[in-house]
């Protein structure tokens, strides 16, 4: 991989945004690519903005991606993604978790977002929560079921992802969490 990989992923506290970005990491690092990781989480258990960039290719000489330069963002909550959009480019790709939390201090959300989104950009993959959760068992497995939508778009080993999502994921969770893997690859 010669060109740098750039990866935003937002959420808010508890979604397990960190514990993503993580794992994409390591799954590079398994790949044996340079990888970067920086990260924000100040007032994540308040709810508040969690954000990571993730950077990986054959040398990579920063971990924050320049505005207008992200690959690929993956948005845990739907407000999130417009806080991102300066670090987007029209052929970006977002894979949007049509999740709604409401912002301390709010009473009601914002419509028509994802329809704002959509028009601003060409390669929208929009996933309801509510079916994949279904299936999933758990919300808690949303994080990775969309790192498995991710591994669609990127040039890393179902090898490399596996190993990974076992060396970090809670203890007696990785069969779910795979499952949950193998379930986002099937989302395109």
């Amino acid at each position: 991989m010669d060109k740098v990989f750039n990866l935003l992923i937002v959420g808010v506290g508890g979604q397990g945004t960190i514990l993503a970005s993580n794992i994409v990491t390591q799954a590079a690092m398994n790949a044996g690519l340079d990888a970067k990781k920086s990260e924000i989480h100040g007032m994540s258990q308040r709810g508040g903005t969690v954000f990571s960039h993730v950077r990986f290719g054959k040398k990579v000489f920063s971990p924050v991606i320049p505005k207008g330069k992200v690959d690929v963002l993956i948005s845990l909550e739907e407000m999130e993604t417009l806080r991102w959009t300066q670090f987007l480019n029209r052929n970006s790709r977002l894979i949007l978790l049509n999740n709604r939390i409401l912002p301390a201090n709010t009473t009601e959300y914002p419509e028509g977002l994802t329809e704002r989104i959509k028009a601003q950009f060409d390669n929208v993959i929009s996933i309801d929560p509510k079916e994949y959760t279904q299936k999933l068992g758990n919300a808690k497995f949303l994080n990775v079921f969309l790192l498995g939508v991710l591994s669609n778009y990127v040039d890393l080993s179902e090898d490399c992802w596996k190993d990974a999502i076992e060396a970090l994921v809670p203890q007696g969770t990785f069969e779910k969490n795979y499952e949950a893997f193998l379930i986002g690859k099937e989302c395109k």
